[in-house]
């Protein structure tokens, strides 16, 4: 491990290690970003579209007195279900496999349970306000325009 100083800036001294490790803090940071705006845009869609197909029925539970936070909270339910059934999934997937991935990833063990409780803990949150917007325009559902539809 031998040090390396750069020309271009005066006093810096850093192993090697460190150098590759400061040179992949972007190209890390875009590579999660990028994950979680797909987890954002997947989680809306399957939760939007779920949502949807259902106008009828909550149409009908609106006409029959549900109140405006028993259908949120039916919606908002339902995907968090779906969420908590993913990471589970997900969780299971990640052990089955471990020494697979422990050949892809860089400074981290697959088993380190801190990175695997925050992750879940992100992907929830996320799910979370992700389908938040969908479950609050089922609220909106005017139950005439919902019987008439079909």
């Amino acid at each position: 491990m031998g040090l390396l100083v750069e020309p271009a800036v005066a006093g810096t001294i850093a192993t090697m290690d460190q150098r590759m490790a400061n040179s992949l803090v972007a190209p890390r940071f875009n590579a999660g970003l990028l994950a979680l705006l797909l987890a954002v845009v997947g989680i809306y869609g399957v939760i939007s579209h779920s949502a949807s197909r259902r106008t009828h029925e909550i149409g009908i539970r609106m006409a029959l007195g549900a109140l405006p936070a028993n259908v949120l909270r039916l919606v908002m339910g339902e995907a968090l279900a779906i969420t908590a059934l993913g990471i589970g999934l997900g969780l299971a997937a990640c052990l089955g496999l471990m020494r697979y991935l422990a050949s892809l990833l860089f400074e981290i063990r697959p088993t380190d349970s801190l990175t695997i409780a925050a992750v879940s803990l992100i992907v929830g949150a996320v799910a979370l306000q992700a389908s938040y917007l969908p479950a609050r325009r089922a609220t909106k559902v005017d139950p005439m325009a919902a019987l008439r539809c079909e």
